[in-house]
């Protein structure tokens, strides 16, 4: 066993139906008086954020304005400091990846100070990695999530700029200190946005299994959640109104959170982060037309890797049998698997590879990426 470094945040998750009549009570346990609730467009038209908006009706609590998909560097500067203005002693997520990540970072910039772009982690082709160390005490975090992406349970963000760079953060005080999920809420969201965030919490889980920073947990988490995912997200497409299929993707997801707790994204997030920021397509359709590619150009060295889930998951016994696994996993869930059926246009392509290679999921992707045209190349089997 080799070294490694393993860390665990202050984090307590309920899953229940009707779950946000915990609410009141839980926000008195962690000294929360007055929150500021973080939500998107689609969130905030859902019955669950109308209700939220009931269960916080004695107290003083301010709602934002709408966050874009991926945020926005200006949104969370305004947000910080208007809370600041306003004396916000909590904050309170509800919605997918951007709400979260919104919300962690307006925690950050109350914190720290200056420009949001000040603290961000810095990649410098080919290997040079600046993370800065963020001291200062963080307000508590209350998340609400409704989509699988796990984003609820990282210590890591990220936002998008006016340039349509994908802005990354670290901080282990940025992880939700409470989780409310409910799984009967979840009957509201659509079973399709549901399975193309859930390929971004697989993607959590595979990239767990050999970035070059993680812990012996990571793995442990992940093997746990594979088995989850492959069996629940054909389940959700079938059925897609079960109660209880959702609640176990919610969990799933929820596992594939804390993986990225003990371990790093590589080259797949990292294109697809680019993908997003140049062309503001979901993460999730992102992921779920990726994963394979990057998966494919891995392949040698995360061999032991996928090998092991292939064993987990009882499709075979070497990384190949753990791909085509994954194909066929696509296909059952009728996720997106080609870049032009999600919006990205040809001539992106070359902006997309550019930046990627400015992507932190380089300095932890076990094999090398030498230059823009590997990347350009992958962008291309895919669209």
């Amino acid at each position: 066993m080799n070294s490694f470094v393993q860390r665990s945040p202050l984090m307590k998750l309920i899953l229940r139906d009707n779950v946000l009549e915990l609410l009141p009570a839980e926000l008195k346990l962690l000294g929360i008086q007055h929150p500021l609730i973080i939500s998107g467009h689609k969130a905030m038209q859902s019955p669950l954020y109308g209700r939220l908006k009931e269960t916080l009706c004695a107290i003083p609590a301010l709602f934002s304005q709408p966050v874009p998909a991926h945020s926005s560097v200006s949104i969370v500067e305004d947000m910080a400091a208007q809370a600041k203005k306003d004396g916000v002693d909590g904050l309170i997520a509800l919605g997918g990846g951007s709400a979260s990540d919104s919300t962690k970072a307006v925690a950050l910039l109350m914190a720290e100070g200056g420009r949001l772009i000040d603290h961000a982690s810095q990649f410098t082709p080919p290997s040079t990695l600046h993370v800065p160390v963020l001291l200062r005490p963080k307000m508590p975090i209350v998340s609400i999530p409704c989509t699988a992406s796990g984003a609820e349970a990282t210590v890591s963000l990220g936002v998008r700029d006016e340039e349509g760079r994908k802005l990354l953060f670290t901080d282990f005080q940025l992880a939700s200190r409470l989780i409310l999920i409910d799984p009967l809420a979840n009957l509201d969201v659509p079973a399709k946005l549901m399975l193309s965030t859930g390929m971004n919490g697989l993607a959590h889980c595979i990239e767990g299994l050999y970035s070059l920073e993680r812990a012996p947990m990571a793995e442990t988490l992940a093997l746990d959640a594979l088995v989850r995912f492959f069996k629940v997200l054909p389940a959700v497409q079938k059925h897609p109104n079960e109660r209880q299929h959702r609640a176990e993707l919610l969990y799933a997801a929820h596992l594939s959170g804390l993986v990225l707790v003990h371990a790093r994204t590589c080259l797949h997030h990292a294109i697809c982060h680019a993908i997003g920021s140049v062309c503001g397509v979901g993460h999730g359709d992102a992921n779920s037309v990726m994963l394979p590619h990057a998966l494919a150009f891995n392949s040698e060295a995360t061999a032991s890797a996928l090998s092991r889930a292939a064993r987990i998951l009882d499709c075979g016994s070497d990384a190949s049998d753990f791909l085509r696994a994954l194909k066929v996993l696509q296909e059952q869930t009728s996720v997106p698997q080609r870049l032009r059926d999600i919006g990205v246009g040809y001539k992106t392509l070359d902006r997309i590879a550019t930046k990627t290679m400015g992507e932190r999921g380089l300095y932890f992707n076990p094999r090398h990426v030498n230059d823009a045209s590997e990347i350009r190349q992958l962008l291309e089997q895919a669209y």
